[in-house]
């Protein structure tokens, strides 16, 4: 199904659930439509470093692990995983007790070894419904699409959805589908801490907020950046982490701040944006998400997980 053919079926309908009309073959479902069939999937021998720079570079959250000889897919290894890895929970321990936090030696170990085996994935039989409801049960942002013989042939995930919604969700407002408990952090956060923030709480980005200078009060906070899993990835990535290393111990490189590697000129949105202009502003940006602002104040956010919600209400 054509991705205009999509829309109108989400325009037509009225202002109760919206569902994506399903007109799957016996060969292949709807979802195909949608999903990336040009999937970049890395073995398992593949370094934790070389993952996050692949990462970085085609700017994905997430890998798909196979195996080279039959293509049937074995796990994934997403930003979250290595944000575990590097201090945000369990996975840690590699770095910490097996290592004993000599970071270059760590880094250079296998993403087998921090992958995620016991993975969701979707069949390419079906459709766009399916797809959608199990993003949505599973609380995953994508789903590799795999054959009948398991072999991975597509990836689809919430970002696809939002910006096929852009322009379309021209009635509902950010105020009534942002997430109102936003969890911040200041500009002195280490990047560790920033790590166990976003691990522990499964969110992959989180507003920076200071003090105004003029008027240093906790109710003057306002909103000074913005840290994602992809800059902490970056940083990784990027071997920035390693320009300024004095010794191989992870505590300097986890102990830097986040206003080292912070996207300080933030996009943000209003609590009467439409939805639709939010897709539209993803997409062009790049981006899965917004802080939404209020007379300079953070009151929400709103995410392509949030955008979602709108087809599941």
């Amino acid at each position: 199904m054509r991705r205009k053919d999509t829309i109108n079926i989400v325009k037509s309908m009225d202002r109760g659930p919206i569902e994506f009309e399903s007109h799957a073959s016996e060969h292949e479902g709807d979802v195909m439509s949608l999903a990336k069939k040009d999937v970049v999937t890395i073995p398992q021998t593949t370094t934790i470093k070389e993952a996050a720079e692949i990462m970085v570079k085609n700017k994905f959250r997430r890998l798909p692990i196979t195996d080279p000889g039959t293509g049937k897919i074995l796990g994934i290894v997403t930003s979250m995983d290595i944000l575990n890895f590097l201090g945000g929970g369990e996975k840690y321990k590699i770095l910490h007790e097996k290592y004993e936090d000599n970071f270059l030696a760590a880094v250079n170990e296998s993403v087998k070894k921090i992958m995620t085996r016991d993975i969701e994935v979707l069949s390419n039989k079906a459709s766009l419904n399916d797809a959608v409801k199990k993003i949505h049960e599973k609380g995953v942002g994508a789903l590799p699409v795999v054959d009948s013989e398991n072999k991975i042939v597509g990836i689809v995930s919430e970002r696809d959805f939002a910006i096929l919604l852009s322009g379309v969700l021209t009635e509902e407002l950010v105020e009534d589908f942002m997430t109102k408990d936003v969890i911040s952090t200041t500009p002195g956060t280490p990047i560790e801490s920033a790590s166990k923030i976003m691990v522990r709480n499964r969110l992959r980005r989180i507003p920076v907020v200071g003090e105004e200078r003029k008027t240093p009060h906790p109710e003057n906070e306002k909103i000074v950046g913005i840290i994602t899993s992809t800059d902490i990835l970056e940083f990784l990535g990027a071997s920035k982490a390693f320009d300024s290393m004095v010794s191989n111990n992870a505590e300097d490189i986890l102990n830097s701040k986040i206003t080292d590697i912070m996207e300080q000129e933030v996009i943000s949105t209003t609590p009467l944006t439409r939805l639709g202009d939010v897709c539209e502003i993803m997409d062009k940006k790049g981006i899965g998400g917004l802080p939404v602002v209020k007379n300079g104040e953070v009151v929400g956010m709103i995410t392509e997980s949030d955008i979602l919600k709108v087809i599941n209400s």
